[in-house]
């Protein structure tokens, strides 16, 4: 159930209820910085939920799938598989009407997702990241503060990436040129910001290929 700040404001009165009532206000206000609706069929129809806080499994929703979404706040990230496994999708604000919007330029497009979460450290702004050529983020290495449609292009000499360190911000980095491929949510409040093997990047990453990499918007 979702309150409203009116109704927190029913609760008490005199310096300690006034303090619980402030902090309750802070917390609605840093959770209405996220905020998902998810479908249960196609173009917004059927079953639907909304959301401010992680899913781990929508089935325990009574849902069967999710086939469309409507981000208001975000960003966030969704999942092949509950528990926030398989495939990752980037989920910025917006709407996707069916599965064919968030697996965008994928040759590996699912039906399926079953666990979401919000990605709380994202700054489009001031985002910075450092690939390395060796995995524990040893060996020559470069810095990113733009985003890049193939990062063979502006030097990076070869399609792999073996370790990653994200050192401000929320990025996702795809296995292919131009934004496709299988997508990899990296996150400076996550594991310290810190990927030092591609068995890190997500559990349906199979190498360590990376060619295109952007700053996730807010």
């Amino acid at each position: 159930m979702l309150l409203s700040w009116q109704s927190l404001c029913t609760f008490g009165t005199g310096e300690s209820s006034q303090a619980s009532i402030m902090n309750q206000r802070e917390q609605m206000e840093q959770r209405g910085q996220w905020r998902i609706t998810v479908w249960e069929e196609e173009h917004f129809q059927g079953k639907r939920c909304e959301f401010m806080l992680e899913c781990p499994n929508i089935l325990d929703r009574d849902f069967q799938k999710i086939r469309s979404i409507k981000v208001e706040n975000g960003p966030w990230v969704g999942y092949e598989y509950p528990e926030y496994q398989g495939q990752q999708f980037i989920l910025e604000k917006g709407d996707y009407p069916c599965y064919q919007a968030w697996s965008g330029n994928s040759s590996y497009r699912t039906e399926h997702m079953l666990s979401f979460r919000p990605i709380k450290c994202s700054n489009h702004s001031d985002s910075k990241i450092t690939l390395y050529e060796c995995e524990d983020m040893m060996g020559r290495k470069f810095e990113m503060c733009d985003d890049y449609p193939s990062i063979q292009a502006m030097g990076w000499c070869s399609k792999e990436v073996p370790s990653i360190k994200v050192n401000s911000g929320a990025w996702v980095g795809y296995q292919f040129p131009g934004y496709r491929g299988y997508q990899y949510i990296f996150e400076r409040d996550r594991r310290q910001g810190e990927y030092r093997n591609y068995n890190e990047f997500g559990t349906q990453a199979h190498s360590n290929q990376i060619q295109s990499m952007r700053r996730i918007q807010h």
